[in-house]
């Protein structure tokens, strides 16, 4: 640490006491993320009110200090670790708990953006409440809302920015400028919606460090499948059957490779393989029905009213479904969690996150994995994802001792292609939900016109000019 820098780490430490500021010893925690980035931080703030916060980040932007807010470090584009200079500072959100306040009544909770989902739905539980994000990661509140996190539900809930009444944030300027963004209110039509700027902006523009979530009834009730549906072809027109006859108790359709599912069961040995003497099929559905209230005498259970629709699905001659198979809820969705971490371990991985129409998923999935086969053969297509929101995880995995990986240049060259092929062929978005961080920035200024990038620029210097998180939207400005 150089003398400079102790003379930081005194004045922050000053500001947020022993407990809230870290430096020196194994910092790995903060410097590491979820999927091979690593970094070197200067030193590490852990604020636990918006006031201390504030005055971290003025104090940081009057002596030219980069920051780079970092929530659960679950993300997977960079955007929570600092680069490798050892010149930048981690803004952990880990200790902003201290506000929790919910209204029953309202539907609504204020809490600080370091609670985790997990905790926040425990507590939650015992009013009837929940937050309706599902996700196989236990992220925090600060970063799901600045990456406008989506979910396994988006189909019935939608995302984060659906789901946020208000937030407060601070600027990145030398006063550490704090903006209070809404209530409780449902409907307020007084102007500029301004949290709305910050919600999804990868904390560019501001750190979040509350927000008021609207929170839905528990599900009472629930019924599960397993749909292999007869092709790719047929995958759409099945999402648009489940969608007429279900109605809104359809809440989650979610499609698995079976490799991804593969991967799964071999790195889960307890799951159970529900298939017929264990062949995974090649591509399978996940469909969930939910309903909010307890069951009423004569109303038909999910189960009857799901295998009813199936059987309709099955007889109506248009051949969508080659098999499906029902069983316990926490069963089927212990498998889906379980995709990740085991796509994970299969290999070194390449991820993205993109999103299409939902029309165009499968056809993106069938052209893409006929064009890697070619161009790059040692690799292993193991996508999952929210076909009912058009939403595609897809994961290429390469053996860890193959050769390519020692190519200067290798990953870039695969990012190039699915990327290209994405946006440009089907006109889908490179980041679904992760945001643009460092490994997304270069796709960023590729394919993002101009003029749009010009405005955030601008936006950006206008409103919180010092350098704040991974996202650099600053440098774009031409003119």
């Amino acid at each position: 640490m150089t003398a400079g820098q102790t003379d930081h780490v005194d004045a922050l430490r000053a500001l947020l006491g022993e407990k809230g500021l870290v430096a020196g010893g194994d910092l790995s925690a903060y410097e590491t993320g979820a999927r091979y980035d690593h970094g070197r931080a200067a030193f590490v703030m852990r604020p636990a009110t918006t006031a201390e916060l504030s005055d971290a980040v003025a104090y940081c932007v009057r002596h030219g200090i980069a920051v780079i807010p970092q929530s659960g470090n679950t993300g997977l584009v960079s955007g929570s670790t600092p680069d490798d200079t050892g010149s930048q500072a981690v803004l952990s959100l880990e200790r902003m708990t201290t506000v929790y306040d919910i209204d029953p009544v309202n539907r609504t909770v204020r809490a600080g953006a370091g609670w985790r989902l997990s905790a926040l739905n425990e507590r939650l539980d015992a009013h009837g409440l929940f937050f309706p994000i599902d996700l196989g990661a236990d992220p925090m509140l600060g970063g799901m809302i600045a990456t406008n996190t989506g979910g396994s539900r988006f189909l019935r809930y939608g995302d984060v920015r659906s789901n946020t009444l208000g937030l407060t944030t601070v600027l990145a300027d030398t006063a550490g400028t704090v903006l209070d963004l809404g209530s409780g209110l449902r409907k307020d039509n007084t102007g500029i919606d301004w949290k709305q700027l910050f919600i999804g902006s990868c904390g560019a523009l501001g750190v979040v460090t509350e927000c008021v979530l609207k929170l839905e009834p528990l599900p009472q009730q629930s019924a599960t499948t397993l749909l292999v549906p007869s092709s790719a072809d047929a995958v759409p027109a099945l999402l648009v059957a489940m969608e007429r006859a279900c109605g809104a108790t359809l809440s989650a359709f979610e499609g698995m490779s079976g490799n991804a599912i593969r991967a799964a069961f071999a790195h889960v040995p307890s799951l159970r393989n529900p298939f017929e003497n264990g062949n995974v099929p090649e591509f399978v559905i996940l469909a969930e029905l939910t309903r909010s209230n307890t069951a009423r005498e004569g109303e038909q259970p999910l189960d009857a009213m799901l295998e009813e629709v199936l059987a309709e699905i099955w007889e109506n001659g248009e051949d969508l479904l080659a098999d499906a198979l029902m069983g316990p809820p926490q069963e089927i969705w212990a498998l889906r969690h379980a995709l990740s971490d085991g796509v994970k371990n299969a290999g070194r991985l390449i991820a993205f996150d993109l999103a299409f129409r939902r029309g165009d998923v499968m056809k993106f999935l069938s052209h893409m994995k006929a064009e890697l086969a070619v161009a790059f053969p040692m690799l292993s297509v193991c996508d999952f994802g929210h076909l009912g929101d058009g939403g595609v995880h897809f994961n290429l995995v390469t053996p860890r001792d193959h050769a390519a990986l020692a190519e200067p240049g290798f990953e870039t060259s695969v990012r190039d292609l699915v990327y290209s092929v994405a946006v440009e062929r089907f006109d889908g978005s490179f980041s679904a939900e992760h945001g643009i961080g460092r490994k997304n920035q270069i796709y960023y200024d590729r394919f993002t016109p101009e003029v749009i990038r010009d405005l955030a620029a601008r936006l950006k210097k206008a409103i919180s000019p010092a350098p704040l998180g991974a996202a650099d939207f600053s440098n774009t400005i031409t003119k």
